[in-house]
């Protein structure tokens, strides 16, 4: 428990409070852009000019993550997990650094350029901390360890939309400080997570030291190494024996890993494209287009953190006894019911309504959990890079056409997120194999639970009134 509360603060939890920092400056950034402009050209920007500098602004942070999901597989070869999430941390403090001094140097491009940097940071620990979990945790809390990584994400949510406030750092003297806050709990990292040790199946599979892992395992575990356990990591070890890493474009050209890789993309494709995240981007819009008071906005967003916080919490105790697809189907099913309940109370009433208010299991953790759990030790971390990527290509795209989704859609904005959750959660129930309990090696070899079984269901769905024999 201390060693993922020392990797989640300074990782995962910086993706939710980055997410949820830069909806409380939003009116005093856009300000500082439009006097920026005024000062250096003598033109005052137009409402939509405004509105796209502060969406590039709001959007680049996608971009940075892309970039650090690209260098997160090779990172963790090289560095080995717990390294790069120590190394991770220079990306933080550059970015913290050019956020604070952008005001006194009267550059919005250097919020620019921090945002890049904070994704970079984000994107690195989105990929290479689920992945630390995975291969620390023991089989039977290998979910919820994983899960934790959402928790703490819902948990920076809840923490960047407190610190947001106009009491505490939400206000117009203060909005540099809030962009900065974010070195805080990069600080606590480095200061703790040198002293937990490194993954146990990095240190025998990739550099063969199996005394460096079982020493591990004996401070992960508190006790002596299960043989057991140990035997589960020397398979593993032998059936990678003489294999180097997997490349991206090498598990796109395996036939044996063809659904795992569908799989994770179309997952973490709809974990962007349900729009929850995005609305954490662009709360004010969402809730202004709602009908609610301005003064109020800050208030209800907290809610909706809080809410989805709760819900992470309450999965995280469920998933070793539901299971993954139970609850990743369940999500998504919960999602579309409210987006179109969401749908029909803004049409009727128009005003009070908000998406993220209860809307959503945490999808995103268990999501997390799947390229370590049906892809093997040397195929993990390009698996991560493909995930990984297409989270924050979806996120950008979001973040781009988001305010303008609501604007033109107005009180039809949930719909395309409706038909997103539906689909996912059509290909979960269709597609995805339950993998509670299973070792690593198992449910990487298991080369019968994706397209098989597809295959199979669908046959038995069209064969209803025609019998065939399977």
């Amino acid at each position: 428990m201390l060693m993922v509360t020392s990797c989640a603060i300074g990782g995962t939890l910086q993706y939710g409070y980055n997410l949820a920092i830069m909806n409380a400056p939003t009116i005093f950034i856009q300000n500082f852009v439009n006097e920026t402009f005024r000062e250096r050209w003598d033109v005052q920007l137009k409402n939509y000019q405004v509105t796209l500098v502060w969406t590039c602004i709001v959007s680049i942070y996608s971009l940075g993550g892309l970039a650090g999901a690209l260098i997160a597989g090779p990172m963790s070869i090289t560095f080995g997990r717990k390294k790069t999430m120590l190394l991770n941390n220079i990306f933080l403090m550059l970015s913290s650094l050019l956020a604070l001094t952008s005001r006194a140097a009267k550059s919005f491009e250097m919020i620019i350029i921090s945002r890049v940097l904070v994704g970079i940071n984000a994107g690195i620990s989105m990929n290479v901390q689920p992945m630390y979990f995975g291969e620390s945790a023991p089989k039977h809390l290998r979910g919820a360890a994983s899960l934790s990584s959402a928790i703490f994400t819902a948990f920076g949510v809840v923490l960047g939309q407190v610190v947001g406030l106009r009491e505490i750092l939400g206000s117009e003297p203060c909005w540099q400080y809030l962009l900065a806050s974010n070195a805080i709990p990069g600080l606590i990292q480095l200061l703790t997570l040198p002293w937990f040790p490194e993954s146990p199946r990095y240190l025998l599979i990739d550099r063969g030291d199996k005394e460096a892992c079982i020493n591990a395992l004996r401070r992960l575990r508190g006790c002596e190494v299960q043989r057991s356990e140990l035997d589960e990591i020397l398979q593993e070890q032998a059936e990678a024996k003489g294999l180097r890493p997997s490349r991206p474009w090498e598990l796109f050209a395996d036939r044996n890993v063809r659904w795992q890789v569908i799989s994770i993309i179309t997952l973490s494709s709809a974990m962007q494209l349900c729009g929850n995240d995005s609305i954490y981007f662009y709360a004010y819009y969402v809730f202004k287009e709602s009908g609610i008071s301005p003064d109020m906005i800050q208030y209800i967003t907290i809610c909706t953190g809080t809410c989805e916080f709760t819900a992470c919490i309450i999965c995280n105790l469920l998933i070793e006894r539901q299971g993954r697809k139970i609850l990743l189907m369940g999500g998504y099913v919960l999602m579309t019911v409210w987006a179109i309940v969401f749908t029909i109370a803004l049409c009727f009433e128009g005003d009070g309504i908000g998406y993220g208010l209860c809307v959503s299991l945490p999808t995103a953790g268990v999501t997390g959990v799947l390229p370590t759990e049906i892809f093997s030790q040397t195929a993990r971390p390009a698996a991560y890079m493909i995930a990984g990527s297409m989270m924050w290509i979806n996120l950008f795209i979001m973040g781009m056409i988001f305010p303008f989704l609501v604007s033109e859609l107005g009180e039809f904005c949930f719909v395309p997120f409706a038909a997103v959750c539906f689909l996912s959660a059509l290909y979960v129930g269709l597609v995805l194999p339950e993998t509670k309990g299973k070792t690593l090696s198992a449910i990487a070899n298991d080369k019968s639970i994706f397209g098989n079984k597809l295959l199979e269901r669908i046959i038995i769905v069209l064969s209803t009134e025609i019998p065939l024999q399977l």
